[in-house]
């Protein structure tokens, strides 16, 4: 679980021009996945690691897709599970979450190597 936040909006410089809009977001990829959630504790990304892993175990024989491994169809499962993409509002510049969200990268494989977010940014300036 990789917080991700800043590396996003320093991504998108346009997004300081825009008064009021909405940042989608999508994962490229079919191992990880985004979630929105609490960016404050390093705890919640460790808890909600753990869950996923006990949830969705790698190496569960009931699985038959392994050709990278066995977190192969695992990661597919949890990647099912938080989903591709968020959707989220822009006001006055900047991202308008909660005082304690984040934006997270779930990366669901042990090796899942370099990620690709695409990010369509719209609105008023």
């Amino acid at each position: 679980m990789h917080l991700v936040t800043r590396e996003v909006v320093e991504a998108l410089p346009d997004l300081a021009r825009v008064e009021i809009g909405l940042l989608h977001l999508f994962i490229r990829h079919t191992s990880a996945s985004l979630a929105l959630n609490e960016n404050a504790s390093p705890d919640v990304r460790t808890d909600l690691e753990g869950w996923l892993s006990r949830a969705v175990p790698d190496g569960d024989p009931a699985f038959h897709h392994r050709l990278e491994g066995p977190d192969d169809m695992p990661a597919h499962v949890k990647a099912v599970l938080v989903g591709p993409s968020l959707s989220l509002p822009v006001t006055r510049g900047r991202l308008d979450l909660g005082t304690w969200q984040g934006v997270y990268l779930c990366e669901h494989r042990d090796a899942g190597g370099q990620r690709t977010l695409t990010a369509t940014l719209w609105g008023e300036a």
